[in-house]
């Protein structure tokens, strides 16, 4: 409609780009993409073992082992060849590595570690018994399942569920004013034991990838799903969309690449195998792996560093409520006031 006095007012104004709303946007997504790129080809590019952990047979063979092997290999010596397996299946070593004779060496080892740890622990072998002149027999006493040839299906599972779950708090987290606080909450708890559920079907029953027990599977992945959510939510509460950039690097980015699926934890630099165990993708990892393969062993730790993430987002999130509030009601005291004295 035309004005007599002047032109249409019932168009909408034009939008005023903002500078600041787009820089950002595109800083952080080229900072989040160098980060990918370069953690995760920066650790495939030349893996060297460190401290993989090998039993050896007998005083003189362990002696030969760590002169021979230096600080690629951390050396356990065992009595007996049925010793050093008993640790192999527990998961405290990729390898037992024996001798039948002078010229020739025994080498039992857990492809379930993974086809670099292990492969790493079969080189390392081979190239021993080189240098003596002798050779090396293998036997896969852990081997993975039929249906996960390259060991890698752990890792697409964790990052799979990591990732939906970053996805789900960060549009809840933008979905603030329509969405309470509480409900917030719920869909993020319940997307946790539905993700887990569904992943664990998947990867387990249907596909025979993951050979944890269902139950155990389930669990492990739910807890990562929360850890990774509530984690999400609870620095998108504190940090605004810097947080939100801080979980992607956090969780999807470095927690995943170090999680000891893709690479071994053993063949990973100082730094990363420093935080692997301790994010929550490489305690996922750790969890299902040694569910699947080495009778539960050791996953106690790493179920408890999962719920420790979920429930310190949780504790974050709550907290951060609180604070703002404290916040509005005291904006709001001084106006009661105000209209009070009136």
């Amino acid at each position: 409609m035309t004005s007599p006095s002047g032109p249409r007012t019932d168009e909408p104004s034009p939008v005023v780009t903002q500078r600041r709303a787009w820089t950002t946007l595109v800083i952080t997504g080229l900072i989040i993409g160098t980060a990918f790129i370069a953690v995760y080809v920066g650790l495939q590019r030349s893996p060297q073992p460190s401290q993989l952990p090998i039993a050896v047979v007998s005083a003189q063979l362990s002696n030969t082992a760590r002169a021979g092997f230096g600080n690629a290999v951390a050396v356990t010596e065992v009595a007996s060849v049925a010793d050093g397996e008993a640790l192999v299946r527990h998961g405290d070593a990729v390898a037992v590595l024996g001798a039948t004779s002078p010229t020739t060496l025994t080498l039992d080892y857990a492809g379930a570690s993974g086809f670099s740890e292990s492969g790493a622990a079969r080189q390392l072998a081979a190239g021993l018994a080189e240098k003596a002149g002798a050779t090396v027999q293998e036997n896969d006493i852990v081997p993975l399942t039929t249906y996960d040839s390259r060991g890698l299906s752990g890792f697409y599972v964790v990052f799979g569920v990591t990732l939906s779950s970053f996805v789900l708090a960060q549009g809840l987290t933008a979905a603030t004013a329509k969405v309470r606080l509480r409900h917030r909450l719920y869909a993020m708890g319940g997307f946790a034991v539905l993700i887990g559920v569904i992943a664990a079907t998947v990867a387990g029953p249907v596909y025979g990838s993951l050979t944890a027990p269902f139950p155990l599977l389930a669990l492990s992945l739910i807890l990562l799903s929360a850890a990774s959510a509530f984690t999400t939510k609870a620095l998108g509460a504190w940090l605004g969309p810097a947080g939100i950039a801080l979980a992607v690097l956090t969780l999807t980015t470095i927690g995943n690449a170090t999680s000891g699926a893709a690479i071994g934890v053993d063949l990973l630099p100082g730094w990363a195998q420093a935080i692997s165990a301790k994010l929550p993708p490489g305690a996922a990892v750790r969890a299902v792996n040694n569910f699947g393969y080495f009778d539960g062993a050791h996953t106690v730790t790493p179920l408890v560093i999962l719920a420790t993430w979920f429930l310190a987002g949780l504790g974050l999130v709550l907290l951060a409520q609180r604070r703002a509030l404290v916040a509005r009601r005291a904006k709001a005291r001084p106006a009661v006031s105000a209209a009070a004295s009136w």
